[in-house]
Order: C-alpha cells, then sequence, then structure tokens
C-alpha cells in the first residue's frame, strides 16, 4: 500500500463538509463531499498518482493519443485484471477523444486511485450516520469480485493490486457534517468465507469497515481460491433453496 492510512485518519477526524445544498443526508449525497474531501488529501500526498477513476483514464488515453479504438486502447492497460476493474464499456472507449473525455461515474469501482510503478492501489470510500443505525453498506458485487479472482489466477496478477476501504463516521452538527472517526481496511486481508453476499441486494458483499477483520494473513492467491470456493458454496446453496422454494411447490402442476 502507498497510503499511510493512520495519518490519513488522523488528518480527517475532527474535519468537516457542508451539508449538501439539497439538505438531504442519505448516503450518497453525504458520501460524495466527503469523497472529495478524502481524495484532496490524499492528493496532497501523492500529487502526481492520485486520481479519480475517469481521470486516470483520461490521462492515460491523452498520453497515448496513438492509440485508437477499443483494442488498442485496452492494450495500453499493464494487466488484465486491472483493465477489467477500470476500463470503460467498448462504446465509450472507441468513442472516447479529448473533445469527449470520460466523466464520472457512480458505479467506477475506485473513488480513488493511487498508481506508481504500474501498481494500483483502489481506494473506496464509505461514510456512516453515527446517529441512525443502519444496515452495511454495500461494498462490490460479489459475482464482480469473483470475475476479479478469476483474472487473477488466469494471469497470475498476484501483485498488482490492492482493494482498500476507508470509512468515514459522522454526525450532523449545525450546516456541518463533522467526521468524528474513520477506519479502513484491505480486502484481501479479510477472510474470504467471512464475506456476507445479500442475494436481495443485486449479489452484493455488505459490511461495514469498521466490522472488517483483517486476519487473513495468506498471499492473493490462497485468498482468491478460497474467495471463490465460498462464492461457489453460496450460490449452490442460494440454487438449491431457490428450486426448493419456487420450483418443487409448482412441479406437480406442469408434468
Amino acid at each position: 500500500m502507498f497510503v499511510d492510512y493512520n495519518n490519513l485518519k488522523n488528518k480527517i477526524i475532527g474535519t468537516s463538509v457542508s451539508m449538501p445544498l439539497s439538505g438531504t443526508l442519505s448516503g450518497h449525497a453525504a458520501g460524495e463531499l466527503f469523497d472529495k474531501h478524502v481524495y484532496a488529501e490524499v492528493k496532497k500526498q501523492f500529487p502526481n498518482k492520485t486520481f479519480r477513476q475517469y481521470e486516470y483514464l483520461n490521462n492515460l488515453f491523452t498520453k497515448n493519443l496513438d492509440a485508437k479504438g477499443v483494442e488498442a486502447r485496452n492494450s495500453l492497460f499493464n494487466s488484465p485484471t486491472v483493465l477489467f476493474l477500470l476500463s470503460r464499456g467498448k462504446n465509450a472507449t472507441d468513442k472516447w477523444s479529448v473533445e469527449n473525455p470520460f466523466d464520472e461515474k457512480q458505479n467506477d469501482t475506485a473513488d480513488i486511485l493511487v498508481v506508481e510503478n504500474d501498481k494500483y492501489e483502489i481506494i473506496d470510500i464509505k461514510t456512516r450516520n453515527i446517529s441512525k443505525s443502519a444496515q452495511p453498506p454495500n461494498i462490490i458485487s460479489a459475482y464482480k469480485l469473483a470475475q476479479l479472482c478469476a483474472k487473477v489466477i488466469d494471469n497470475q496478477d498476484y501483485s498488482v493490486l490492492t482493494i482498500n476501504y476507508f470509512e468515514i463516521d459522522w454526525s450532523l452538527e449545525g450546516d456541518k457534517l463533522i467526521c468524528r472517526d474513520a477506519h479502513y481496511s484491505n480486502l484481501f486481508r479479510a477472510n474470504p468465507k467471512n464475506l456476507y453476499i445479500n442475494w436481495a441486494a443485486a449479489m452484493q458483499i455488505q459490511f461495514h469497515v469498521c466490522d472488517l477483520d483483517q486476519t487473513f494473513q495468506e498471499n492473493m492467491e490462497q485468498w482468491a481460491k478460497l474467495y471463490l470456493r465460498h462464492f461457489v458454496a453460496q450460490v449452490k446453496k442460494r440454487s438449491d433453496d431457490m428450486i426448493k422454494k419456487f420450483v418443487k411447490p409448482f412441479e406437480r402442476y406442469i408434468n
């Protein structure tokens, strides 16, 4: 990891952002404000290496204007795994130009991206209003993570990237959102078999960053294989449950 998260915590705790003009304090509205706040702080540490995901893509393509079309632009990525996580769709990539650059998308994998020597540190910002109880947020699609793990194994991309989560616990004071506490965790230091998949929420893995265990000590290859074992077992169980509940009671009517 490039970022010193303990130092980042110290810089962020106690700071504030202004309440959104809309007055809405839902997750995304508050999250976006703190997201930009943390981004600015990380960029102070790594001014030429810190990007929003769309900024990185625009920068990469601008530096390589001779690369035209999807295949040429995709070949600029040093890793199939990084390509999978960071690239935009074929049509958007094909139509990219200096006059038609990428804009930020809410579903971008990385809120913040730190890149150095072909290594990628992905940082996803999560926020929590500590004055209210709420279920853990959506973190990443369990299916997307399974695809990622397969690519990591196929291409032996065991050290090209890391995925970290930085949680800001805030409360409202006047017209300010005050950061009361902050937490960080590394996805690949969590025990894969303990990751909770919420099938009712589009197969999203969910957790509060502050609650994520960091006990996994094996290497990335082992993490990827253990996660895929966990994912497949969960899918099979879900499939069996679906058939038992939604198929078996009605089969006699159609046989």
